[in-house]
């Protein structure tokens, strides 16, 4: 398959929408309806289910999907790097980190603190970012390394040194009737209907219903839930940032957080061998 056939395929799987996958692409439609045929013969796989009133994808196309996103972000990561190594070779290496914005901010400063005292040190670049955008930017080449989390973020397909576990807490607004309790429980946290959980946008942007506020980041989910709009269940390490008007309350039953530095298995960079052993070195 050429590059040029997946992201003809990804752009229709995505609108379901012959018309404005061509538009999206600046192509006509024919050309792009004569492509999505040819892929489909030279694969021996109906991609997609075509009626007069929608576009649905197989059981086929989905796996394409999937995995041709992977392939897409993998040519395009490929560029990035390639072209930031050969920009380090003119001027003064660099490696760009990815983090959650807020999050594991104790953990990261003493990271680049180690780093920074190694011989020969690169320039580092911090992208901070809203929750389970790091993975992303790893995968797509805009960061070199990343703190990722797991369970919430995947780790499949990169190289990775765990460096610390720790359990969740409630975060809630100073005054409220749970904020005197030693523990709570995820049920007790669901059914707080005046602090409905906040909603995170999904990878394209939109975000799913329900009743609790739509937020973009940490700074401004402390800031709602400050002002008593809504609760949510963080790692531990968030109470150092916290001020006087926020509360945590340990959650007993909910899963452990791991953090890991995460880096491409293929990397060659000094910069970020540099960074993990900085960061494992404690």
């Amino acid at each position: 398959m050429e590059t040029r056939e997946l992201t003809y395929f990804v752009a229709v799987a995505e609108e379901l929408h012959f018309g404005r996958a061509a538009e999206r692409l600046g192509i006509t439609q024919p050309p792009l309806s004569r492509a999505i045929g040819q892929l489909e013969r030279r694969l021996g796989a109906t991609l997609f289910e075509r009626t007069s009133r929608q576009v649905t994808l197989t059981e086929a196309g989905a796996v394409l999907l999937q995995e041709g996103r992977a392939a897409l972000d993998a040519v395009v990561a490929a560029e990035r790097r390639v072209r930031r190594t050969a920009q380090a070779l003119t001027g003064r290496p660099s490696v760009v980190l990815a983090s959650k914005a807020g999050a594991s901010a104790e953990l990261l400063a003493k990271l680049l603190h180690a780093y920074d005292a190694e011989p020969g040190a690169a320039a580092v670049e911090v992208l901070l970012c809203g929750p389970g955008q790091q993975e992303g930017l790893l995968r797509d080449g805009r960061a070199d390394v990343a703190l990722l989390h797991r369970p919430f973020d995947s780790i499949a397909g990169f190289d990775t040194e765990e460096l610390v576990t720790e359990g969740q807490v409630l975060v809630l607004p100073a005054g409220h009737p749970l904020s005197t309790r030693t523990s709570v429980t995820l049920a007790e946290v669901e059914s707080l209907a005046d602090l409905p959980q906040p909603r995170w946008p999904r990878r394209d942007g939109s975000y799913p219903d329900g009743p609790g506020p739509e937020v973009r980041d940490l700074t401004q989910l402390r800031q709602l839930v400050a002002l008593g709009r809504t609760c949510t269940v963080l790692p531990e390490s968030v109470r150092a940032d916290l001020g006087e008007t926020l509360v945590c309350v340990p959650v007993s039953d909910a899963v452990q957080v791991t953090t890991v530095i995460a880096w491409p298995p293929h990397s060659r960079s000094k910069a970020v061998a540099g960074l993990v052993r900085a960061a494992t070195a404690g």
